[in-house]
């Protein structure tokens, strides 16, 4: 038992990682070498005659901390094909942040980088309305039209036209499409003229019987 602690207190030690203070790190040779600030990384490691080379980042790249890193971070890309935008650009020392262009909501946001996913916000379909608009970071939300109105756009429903007294209904609501309504002032205009039309009828019909020809009971 004895012997296994002292070989814990020998690696802790000894460790590189826990030997080197918080602004230095364990380089190949073992040696503890100063880190590079933010905007750079290690180019050369430090010797016993000088100092940690430090490099800065290329364009596209960037390092947020002070690090004993070779390479920088690469720039997160706003893709507007994708829905996004640069609301920050990446700069040697941050990395770039995303959000969402106009019709599109963020299903993946992070604080450091922004917005790194988008969706198209949802169209609502005919016999629908959009019951929630979409944002910038929640979907647009559809529901289904009420029983007597209908929508030809998914966006508002509207109620059912109603006939009037003078008219009749020839096609039937739904919730895609609107009553279609019928004047039936012609048809009435026929039913009134009917009974006048037979009563001539009528008249013909005695005048030939009874006279035997029009013409003469004319005369």
């Amino acid at each position: 038992m004895f012997s296994v602690l002292v070989a814990l207190v020998g690696v802790a030690v000894f460790d590189p990682l826990s030997a080197c203070h918080h602004t230095e790190y364990p380089a190949s040779g073992g040696q503890c070498c100063p880190m590079c600030q933010k905007g750079t990384v290690v180019g050369r490691d430090c010797t016993a005659e000088s100092g940690t080379r430090c490099v800065p980042c290329a364009t596209g790249t960037y390092m947020n901390q002070e690090n004993g890193l070779k390479r920088c971070f690469s720039c997160s890309t706003c893709d507007p094909v994708l829905g996004l935008f640069a609301k920050q650009d990446c700069k040697s020392t941050s990395d770039a942040v995303c959000d969402v262009l106009s019709g599109f909501f963020c299903k993946s946001l992070t604080d450091s980088t922004g917005c790194s996913t988008a969706e198209k916000h949802s169209v609502c379909k005919p016999g629908e309305r959009i019951k929630q608009p979409g944002t910038s970071r929640h979907d647009a939300v559809c529901e289904a039209c009420q029983q007597g109105s209908f929508s030809t756009d998914g966006v508002n429903c509207t109620l059912w036209t109603k006939c009037s007294e003078n008219q009749t209904p020839v096609q039937d609501g739904s919730f895609t499409a609107d009553v279609v309504c019928s004047s039936g002032s012609s048809r009435h205009r026929y039913f009134l003229s009917l009974p006048f039309v037979c009563f001539l009828i009528l008249c013909l019909v005695l005048s030939r019987v009874l006279c035997g020809d029009v013409n003469k009971c004319l005369l």
